[in-house]
């Protein structure tokens, strides 16, 4: 028994030695390791100590509202200029007005186009005599043939444009590019859309949707004195007055008119209109202050409005056939009389 307790001490100490033993050992190989890991922990805490400090992303945003980042220098941009092409490769011709009494044409002949008149024509392009022909068709649906008149003008073959002097205003006008052969006769190359040019004057449109209304009639024939005692040479008078008046409110109302003193005959009336003229799409859909109008066949159209005192506002809205477009012009006018 006391042998059996003796030697459990025994084995209790050597047990202990060979922990202490090991664990010696252990540390001994540890050393190594912790002084690396020390040696990095100081290095990071320097590295960390000379780097600058980052601020918070909210930080910089704050900043950023009171000092702004100045903006960054860009060069100029380098554009690439692109000539237009001389030629399109069509045939084709277009005409526009340019004023009353000017159209102005322009145009292009294919390759193409061109050796087909060499063949019917059986010369060559150059020594063909080019030739615009130039249609007065003013009332005219026309179909290359029914034209009120007509006049050539000789071209260059160089020629791609030209101005035409026509002579008269408010017409419409449509012109062929041809050429002339030595027998005389016509061949021709493209046709030009039809265009109208404007008028050089007042227009002479008498515009039958205004209506008189009796009342502001009746107004206005009692402030001349229509309704007191005459003499029969005034009567006449009167009834010519009113024939006047009631003209001028079916044209589009009196503006202004100034009331003559009773003991003389002496009388006066002063009217004013606005024309408004335009022209777009011919089948597009124009509606003047709210109400459509009708287009003439080349797109144009024209009104006549009366222009009393004050500011007149007359929107113009066209709308494409298609409904995809569309495009408002507002003419503002402010009359005044004294």
């Amino acid at each position: 028994m006391k042998k059996t307790k003796a030697g459990k001490k025994i084995m209790k100490k050597a047990v202990k030695k060979k922990v202490k033993v090991t664990a010696k050992r252990a540390i001994k190989r540890a050393k190594p390791v912790v002084k690396r890991a020390k040696k990095m922990r100081i290095a990071r805490k320097a590295t960390a100590a000379a780097a600058p400090r980052l601020e918070a992303p909210r930080d910089k945003a704050e900043e950023s509202k009171y000092y702004p980042r100045p903006t960054p220098y860009l060069p100029p941009r380098q554009w690439e200029h692109e000539e237009l092409p001389a030629r399109y490769g069509d045939t084709r011709v277009v005409l526009m007005a340019r004023d009353p009494y000017w159209i102005f044409a322009y145009w292009e002949v294919s390759d193409e186009r061109r050796m087909q008149v060499e063949r019917e024509a059986s010369a060559s392009w150059n020594d063909l005599r080019k030739v615009l022909r130039v249609y007065d068709v003013t009332g005219k649906d026309f179909n290359g043939s029914n034209a009120n008149r007509h006049f050539d003008i000789d071209i260059t073959s160089e020629a791609v444009n030209w101005y035409i002097h026509v002579g008269e205003a408010n017409r419409y006008w449509c012109v062929d590019l041809g050429v002339m052969t030595s027998g005389g006769k016509f061949i021709l190359i493209a046709r030009s859309n039809v265009v109208g040019t404007p008028r050089d004057s007042a227009s002479d449109v008498i515009d039958e949707e205004w209506m008189s209304i009796e009342e502001d009639f009746l107004k206005l024939y009692g402030l001349w004195g229509g309704f007191a005692g005459a003499s029969p040479g005034k009567v006449q008078v009167k009834k010519i007055m009113k024939e006047r008046l009631q003209h001028a409110l079916a044209s589009g109302g009196i503006s202004s008119f100034v009331r003559p003193p009773k003991y003389r005959g002496f009388w006066m009336v002063v009217n004013t209109e606005l024309i408004v003229y335009g022209a777009t799409e011919p089948d597009a859909t124009v509606t003047v202050q709210g109400r459509p109008i009708k287009l003439s066949r080349d797109g144009t159209f024209s009104l006549r409005f009366a222009l009393p005192d004050g500011d007149q506002v007359i929107p113009v809205k066209g709308v494409s056939a298609d409904k995809a477009e569309e495009r408002t012009i507002t003419p503002i006018v402010k009359k005044y009389t004294k």
